[in-house]
C-alpha cells in the first residue's frame, strides 16, 4: 500500500484532493483519561478550583478540531460543519470517556479533525486537575467510526 503523503522521490507533500468529490463526511474518535477515583469523584462533584473541568475540556476538544491544519503540517484546512465532544465518567476505568465526531462536506475526511479533537479534550483534563493526580493516564486514542468519500464506511470492531 502507498502511503498517500509521499511523492514518488519519497518526499512528504499536501495530498492534491482537487479532483475528488465533494461529499457528506463524519470522523468519530474516542480516548480515556484515568485517574485516581479521588480525582473522578472531584471532577463529577463540580469542586474543582478550575471550575467545570468536563465542560472546558468539552470546548477545548471543538477547539482543537478547528485547529487541526494548524497543528498537523499535511492537513487541509476544512470547513467543519459540525464538532461535537461528549464527555462521561466512567467509575469503572476510574476516569472519563471522551467520544468527539465531526463533520463535513468536502474532498478529504475528517478523520484528524475528531482525533485532534478527543485527545485536546483529553490532554485539557490532564491540565485542569493534574494538581489533584499527577499519575493520570490519557490512552485508547482512536478512529471508531469515519463515513464518506471513495473508500466508504469503517467502523472499529
Amino acid at each position: 500500500m502507498a502511503l498517500t503523503h509521499f511523492d514518488g522521490k519519497g518526499d512528504a507533500h499536501m495530498v492534491d484532493v482537487s479532483d475528488k468529490a465533494v461529499t457528506a463526511r463524519i470522523a468519530t474518535a474516542v480516548a480515556w483519561v484515568k485517574m485516581q477515583p479521588e480525582t473522578l469523584r472531584l471532577i463529577t462533584s463540580g469542586e474543582t478550583k478550575k471550575g467545570d473541568v468536563a465542560g472546558i475540556a468539552r470546548l477545548a476538544g471543538i477547539m482543537g478540531a478547528k485547529k487541526t491544519a494548524d497543528l498537523i503540517p499535511l492537513c487541509h484546512p476544512l470547513p467543519i460543519t459540525k464538532a461535537s465532544v461528549e464527555i462521561t465518567p466512567d467509575e469503572d476505568l476510574p476516569g472519563l470517556r471522551i467520544e468527539a465526531t465531526v463533520k463535513t462536506s468536502g474532498q478529504t475526511g475528517v478523520e484528524m479533525e475528531a482525533l485532534t479533537a478527543a485527545s485536546t479534550a483529553a490532554l485539557t483534563v490532564y491540565d485542569m486537575v493534574k494538581a489533584a493526580d499527577r499519575g493520570m493516564e490519557i490512552g485508547g486514542l482512536r478512529v471508531v467510526l469515519k463515513d464518506g468519500g471513495k473508500s466508504g464506511r469503517y467502523e472499529a470492531q
